[in-house]
């Protein structure tokens, strides 16, 4: 109690979940629906269909069909509220000791979420360049994003925790590892389909492109260990702040 009105309070663990778990319905939730009611239409592209194509990428999955479309636009607008406070608390816990890492963090992030919205709402069907575009962004800033990241925090905030930070460093570095050595056979692949137009190189590129979905996801989520120690507060004003 405070001035007699509660304060009311969440953990800062809720921010990555909610946003792993929204993410996590928005693309599988349109992979189901997608698979469920539109499956030939969305395994098929530019040169094949199935049965020499059989899953499908990502772009057709979330942007080509309705409901899958639908479902997936309304989850992942839930995902930019916990997004951009993850983006928040990563800057108050760097930024009593490397102010200059917390703020280009914080850009860094506001920008990739920028670029994010950019290919999840323009899709392949709307216009292919301006997709195009903002997903090679998005994975271009991805780099300095999660290097950043691999260092993170004022370990006196954790000194509880040393050694599930540790362990979260290198699960981070493993993440990290994983996100870009499978950019190398997605690009291979990629081109295996629109240059030399191989049978079946589309659907094992989708794979490729499923699991950056899934890295990323992975990356942001071990946040939770680090945001136990933050709480999200709303306060009652003191008096000689509130305006008449």
């Amino acid at each position: 109690m405070a001035g007699g009105v509660s304060i009311q309070k969440i953990n800062g663990w809720w921010i990555p979940f909610l946003h792993t778990v929204f993410a996590s319905i928005a693309f599988f939730g349109a992979l189901f629906i997608g698979c469920k009611l539109h499956y030939y239409k969305i395994v098929k592209n530019s040169f094949y269909g199935y049965p020499k194509e059989w899953f499908p990428s990502v772009s057709a999955t979330i942007g080509d069909r309705y409901p899958g479309r639908s479902v997936f636009q309304v989850f992942i607008a839930l995902t930019c509220p916990p997004r951009l406070l993850l983006h928040a608390f990563w800057y108050v816990l760097l930024a009593k000791a490397t102010p200059a890492k917390a703020k280009a963090l914080f850009w860094i992030g506001f920008l990739r979420t920028w670029t994010c919205g950019g290919w999840v709402y323009v899709t392949s069907g709307d216009d292919h360049d301006v997709h195009d575009v903002m997903m090679i962004s998005y994975m271009l800033l991805t780099l300095p994003y999660m290097v950043l990241l691999i260092g993170n925090g004022d370990k006196s905030l954790f000194t509880h925790n040393v050694r599930k930070l540790a362990l979260n460093k290198r699960r981070r570095k493993w993440v990290c590892s994983l996100f870009f050595g499978t950019i190398v056979p997605l690009v291979y692949y990629f081109i295996q389909h629109k240059v030399h137009r191989v049978p079946g190189a589309y659907t094992t590129y989708a794979f490729f492109e499923w699991a950056l979905i899934i890295f990323d996801l992975m990356f942001d989520s071990l946040a939770m260990v680090e945001f136990q120690a933050l709480d999200l507060a709303i306060l009652p004003a003191k008096a000689d702040e509130l305006r008449n």
